[in-house]
């Protein structure tokens, strides 16, 4: 294994990083516990699935961002934590594969929510998702996060 400076290491306050990463595990959610494990499990991989592919990626990052900064007030990071778990679970309303409308009832679920709790999406955790993203793009997602 390659010993490498993550993306989330040099792009991100502390706060966002120590995530774990992996799809096995992301299914059905039944609380605010549920959510939290299906969207550290499997946040990232969707990610690098969907770069490039998806127009809402940025505000996705920023909000998971914002859901695991321990500033963040819990009833904001619960509320946001169900959101990426509906992005993230790949059963949902309109099923991501479908072309042209795959994603569009994932970007209603978290403009909804974003709108909701937008005053605690700083600046700091917007930042941090472009500049993840920006490193995912230029190593075509193969770059790795302390997230996962």
């Amino acid at each position: 294994m390659r010993d490498r400076e993550s993306v989330a290491s040099r792009a991100a306050p502390s706060y966002m990083r120590g995530m774990s990463d992996s799809d096995h595990g992301a299914g059905s959610s039944t609380g605010p516990k549920d959510d939290a494990d299906v969207v550290l499990k499997g946040f990232w991989n969707k990610v690098r699935r969907t770069l490039g592919r998806v127009p809402f990626l940025d505000e996705a990052v920023a909000a998971y961002y914002c859901a695991t900064d321990p500033k963040t007030p819990r009833r904001v990071q619960a509320i946001l934590l169900g959101a990426l778990a509906y992005f993230v679970v790949p059963a949902d309303m309109i099923p991501d594969f479908i072309a042209g409308l795959g994603f569009t009832d994932d970007a209603t679920v978290l403009a909804a929510v974003i709108g909701t709790v937008r005053r605690h999406i700083t600046d700091d955790h917007r930042a941090g998702a472009r500049a993840v993203l920006d490193r995912f793009a230029n190593t075509g997602g193969s770059e790795t996060t302390d997230d996962g």
